[in-house]
């Protein structure tokens, strides 16, 4: 599974899942207002690292990774990265509660994030080709292999 654990402090308390999205890339800026209009993303917090990307470091998250992979933050305080980030943003919204528990029981989550992480290098490469990139990043997630 791929999540990262960090300690929350007690400024940081988990109460909600927390989503960093890249406000700067036009798909994902599409895909987030698409998940925001839906009934329960109002007790998920949105936060655009594209342009703010120190938000991610706040959280203990690099500008780096956080623009390479999808992070979600669920309400323990644990991190879940590309298609385990998405289950768990789908977990919380009730269109995708479904899509979410399938996954999981059919054990399918390592499979997707194996496309997610092919499509994610490719969105980042594209990205940073266009010289939209104010941070440098690595094309390929630190501790993955191809």
């Amino acid at each position: 599974m791929s999540t990262i654990d960090t300690e929350p402090s007690e400024e940081t308390a988990i109460v909600r899942p927390v989503v960093l999205y890249d406000g700067d890339c036009p798909l994902c800026r599409r895909e987030i207002a698409h998940y925001r209009r839906i009934p329960g993303a109002d007790a998920v917090t949105w936060l655009d690292i594209g342009s703010d990307p120190e938000q991610a470091t706040r959280l203990g998250i690099s500008p780096q990774q956080a623009l390479a992979r999808f992070h979600v933050r669920d309400r323990h305080g644990n991190w879940h990265t590309g298609a385990w980030g998405f289950a768990e943003l789908w977990r919380h919204l009730p269109r995708y509660r479904v899509v979410s528990s399938a996954l999981r029981a059919a054990h399918l989550l390592p499979l997707a994030d194996r496309i997610y992480s092919r499509f994610a290098r490719w969105r980042l490469r594209n990205r940073c080709n266009d010289s939209r990139c104010s941070i440098p990043v690595q094309t390929k997630p630190e501790g993955e292999q191809s």
